[in-house]
C-alpha cells in the first residue's frame, strides 16, 4: 500500500479577480475551495492514476472535517488524527490578471499524544509499503520530524519518498530514502549559492545523493526535469506544449505521476516520463490534472540520457 502524510493540510481557498488594491474591499470573479497539502495532493494524482492509498496526517476542527470530506468525495482512504488544540489552516490563493498572491495560515497545535498516534499508525507498515512525506510541518513540531520517522522505519525496508525543503530534507538524508524530489530552487537554497545551469543542478545532485538519497529527482519548471537514479544513470525529460495556468500541485503531481510509472513499469525512464506528463497537466490545468489530460500529453514526453 501508499501512504501519504500531510502533516499540515488546509483548505486551498482559490480567488481569481482582476486586480488587488489593499485598503479597499476587493470583490472576487471565482472562488473554489480544495484540500490542499502536498501529500494530500500527491493522494489524488495516484487516485487519478487508479493507485489505491491512504492519507495520514493530522487535522482539526471544522476546517479538518471538510479537508476529510473532500478526500472521501474523491474515493481516497485516510486515516488522520483529529487534534483538539486549533484548527486545519486555510491557504489563500489569490489570483489577479498580474501575479498570484499566497496568505498561508499556521495549522493546529499537535500535542505528544497526537505524535504517539501517528507513530503507532506508520509502527504497522512493511517492506511492501511506500511512504511519501511531503510538504511543511506545523510550527509545534521541529525540522527532524521527518528524520524522526525515517529512524523509526529504518529497520522496515519501506520506500520513502521525501519532497520537503531544507533542513526537513537535509536531516534524512542519513537514513537513505527511497526518492528526493527538490525543485531547483530548492538545490540552490540548499546549497547556498545560484545554480544557473544543468550541469552544475546535476553536480549538486549528485552531492544529494552521496549525502544518502537512492534517486533524486529535480523539477525545473519550464525546463522539464532531471532524474539522477540509484545506479547512477542521468535522465532529463523535456516538458510538452501548454499554456501556464496553476503554479500549485506540478511538483506534487509529478511525484504521483512517477510512483504510478514505477510500479506500473519498474523502469525509471517511464517513471520520469509519466511524472513530467502528470506535473505538466497539473499546471496547464486550474486545478489538480485529470487522467485523460495526462494521457494526452503522455505522447508529448521525450526522455534523453544524459
Amino acid at each position: 500500500m501508499i501512504y501519504t502524510v500531510t502533516l499540515n493540510p488546509s483548505i486551498d481557498h482559490v480567488i481569481e479577480m482582476n486586480e488587488l488594491q489593499e485598503g479597499i474591499v476587493n470583490k472576487v470573479n471565482i472562488e473554489n475551495f480544495y484540500a490542499g497539502g502536498k501529500g494530500i495532493n500527491v493522494s489524488k494524482i495516484l487516485k487519478e492514476h487508479g493507485v489505491e492509498n491512504i492519507a495520514l496526517g493530522f487535522i482539526s476542527g471544522f476546517t479538518g472535517e471538510f479537508i476529510k470530506n473532500n478526500l472521501e468525495q474523491c474515493g481516497i482512504k485516510n486515516d488522520f488524527i483529529n487534534v483538539l488544540n486549533g484548527y486545519s489552516r486555510i491557504n489563500m490563493k489569490i489570483k489577479t490578471n498580474e501575479n498570484e498572491t499566497e496568505i498561508n495560515g499556521l495549522g493546529p497545535s499537535i500535542s505528544s499524544s497526537n505524535i504517539k498516534d501517528l507513530f503507532n499508525q506508520l509502527e504497522k507498515l512493511s517492506s511492501n509499503d511506500i511512504l511519501v512525506l511531503a510538504g511543511s510541518i506545523p510550527p509545534s513540531l521541529s525540522d527532524n520530524f521527518y528524520e524522526e520517522i525515517m529512524k523509526q522505519l529504518s529497520t522496515k525496508n519501506v520506500k520513502i519518498i521525501v519532497d520537503a525543503r531544507n533542513n526537513l530534507l537535509l536531516n534524512v538524508l542519513k537514513y537513505r530514502p527511497f526518492l528526493i524530489k527538490p525543485n531547483h530552487n530548492e538545490i540552490s537554497e540548499i546549497f547556498n549559492k545560484e545554480i544557473k545551469t544543468i550541469d552544475e543542478l546535476i553536480f549538486h545532485g549528485n552531492k544529494l545523493k552521496e549525502m544518502g538519497a537512492q534517486n533524486v529527482l529535480i523539477s525545473m519548471g519550464g525546463d522539464g526535469a532531471i532524474l539522477i537514479t540509484e545506479s547512477n544513470e542521468i535522465y532529463r525529460s523535456n516538458i510538452p506544449k501548454g499554456t501556464l495556468k496553476n503554479s500549485v500541485g506540478s511538483g506534487d503531481s509529478m511525484v504521483g505521476g512517477f510512483i504510478t510509472g514505477y510500479l506500473k513499469t519498474n523502469d525509471y525512464k517511464e517513471a520520469l516520463k509519466l511524472g513530467a506528463a502528470s506535473g505538466s497537466a497539473t499546471a496547464y490545468s486550474d486545478d489538480l490534472a485529470k487522467i485523460s489530460f495526462i494521457n494526452e500529453l503522455s505522447s508529448q514526453i521525450q526522455i534523453t540520457k544524459l
